[in-house]
């Protein structure tokens, strides 16, 4: 099957059926995940090379069984297809941050901050609606990066074996990367992957953002505010994504009941319900864009 016609297929799976509702492979490795962090970090007295080792052991076998299955005959195909489905989060974005936009129409607060809670890990008890406006078009520029364009980037340059290894190193890196006491060594190697294999994916959704919209301002907020930012791919990211929007996003937050002071993101209107639509439909459009380009490609090269 070509590669285009297998990125079609496992994003035409994900937007008809979403994360799987049982025995979804990722709560399967995430219990695995735990069983490793707890042998190799017990008391949060694991090193480095103690995090390097259970990286390893979480990833590298299953990457290597991705590889020896795709190339059964027949199943092969369809194994591609499947793994690039469950490495997908498309639906699951527009599943968590719709409730909270149709909260924000509705004039509904509590709702909208019940909403966002679950997808941000900043203090949501007192945000007011430009803060929960905020928080979610946020969620989504940078979740559009992990979730969907790096796991597609993946996939087009290393099948199956490349989207595993890119989803399992992004969950790592989710569960063990923080700057903590616990996983501030430990850890380390899982946010270092994890930075290393998002580094061009940051990039190219950057630059899809902001061919997308309002490509000048987009570009200039990028190249003006992406340094300030703590993360080396989220900056990119999320100054280019706001500037495409129009919007002003970073700015104070509480994480953990501690006031940060971030770098602004973007520039123009404050931050509302429809900017986390607009957010989405950027989303979508980059999506239609990438998996254009490539059947074109497809189809010169053929």
């Amino acid at each position: 099957m070509s590669l285009g016609l297998a990125l079609l297929a496992g994003v035409a799976l994900d937007v008809a059926l979403g994360e799987p509702r049982r025995w979804h492979p990722l709560v399967a490795f995430g219990r695995l995940a735990n069983r490793l962090e707890a042998q190799f970090n017990g008391h949060g007295r694991g090193w480095r090379s103690h995090g390097v080792s259970a990286w390893c052991l979480a990833v590298l076998p299953l990457t290597a069984l991705s590889w020896l299955l795709v190339q059964l005959p027949l199943l092969g195909g369809l194994l591609e297809i499947l793994a690039l489905y469950a490495a997908l989060g498309l639906r699951s974005l527009h599943e968590h941050a719709l409730p909270v936009l149709d909260a924000l129409r509705r004039g509904d607060l509590p709702a909208a901050r019940d909403g966002v809670a679950r997808v941000v890990s900043r203090d949501t008890a007192a945000l007011d609606e430009g803060g929960v406006a905020r928080a979610a078009t946020e969620s989504v520029l940078e979740n559009g990066s992990d979730a969907v364009f790096a796991a597609l980037f993946w996939f087009a340059v290393a099948g199956a074996p490349g989207v595993v290894l890119y989803r399992l190193s992004n969950t790592l890196d989710a569960m063990w990367g923080y700057r903590t006491p616990r996983f501030e060594r430990f850890g380390w190697a899982a946010a270092r992957i994890d930075d290393g294999l998002n580094y061009v994916p940051a990039r190219l959704t950057a630059l899809t953002y902001a061919l997308l919209g309002q490509t000048r301002r987009a570009l200039a907020c990028w190249r003006r505010q992406a340094p300030q930012w703590d993360s080396p791919n989220a900056g990119p990211v999320m100054a280019a994504g706001a500037g495409a929007l129009g919007v002003e996003l970073g700015g104070a937050a509480v994480y953990h009941g501690e006031l940060h002071q971030r770098p602004p993101l973007g520039e123009g209107a404050p931050a509302s319900a429809e900017s986390i639509a607009a957010a989405l439909s950027l989303l979508r459009r980059g999506v239609l864009l990438w998996l254009a380009l490539v059947l074109l490609g497809g189809w010169l090269h053929a």
